[in-house]
């Protein structure tokens, strides 16, 4: 449910380690709630502190489109390597085709159930943070709130 401009620790946290290769050597836990709490204003569309469900949902949306952009360059270049004799066989709407649509994995109301603790149909930042904060904490194994290179591999090795 995060932006899909996260930092790389935070796409790490969230991702189970795919983005390992692009992981900084260390992350601290101030660095990571910033982001957090970047991503927290962002949603946070009237700047109330608290994120609805109607801003949730605008959220929701514009990753959905951008996760759909970032899906159709990485189809163009597939597009690209596929076709090496270039003959155009493989016409590019064809092979977007075999993706089908990008769709959100939750509904902004099953979102809001799982972040809001206090069940007051808002998101404070605290309950926005909870959970990747939590993801921070197991990672950060000897919690000294920095996430080293080595944290972030155990990490990855026990999943």
């Amino acid at each position: 449910m995060r932006l899909l401009t996260l930092a790389a620790a935070a796409t790490l946290l969230t991702s189970g380690g795919a983005a390992l290769a692009q992981a900084p050597k260390a992350v601290s836990r101030a660095d990571f709630q910033k982001t957090l709490d970047a991503q927290f204003a962002a949603a946070d569309a009237n700047h109330d502190g608290s994120v609805t469900k109607a801003e949730l949902a605008a959220e929701l949306q514009r990753e959905l489109v951008q996760a759909r952009n970032q899906l159709t360059a990485k189809l163009r270049e597939q597009f690209q390597r596929l076709d090496t004799n270039h003959d155009g066989q493989l016409s590019f709407a064809e092979f977007n085709a075999m993706i089908g649509n990008v769709s959100a994995s939750q509904t902004p109301e099953q979102k809001l159930q799982q972040l809001d603790a206090n069940h007051d149909g808002k998101i404070s930042a605290a309950e926005w943070r909870a959970p990747d904060l939590a993801k921070f904490n197991k990672i950060d194994a000897n919690h000294d709130g920095v996430i080293t290179q080595a944290e972030i591999q155990a990490a990855a090795a026990r999943k």
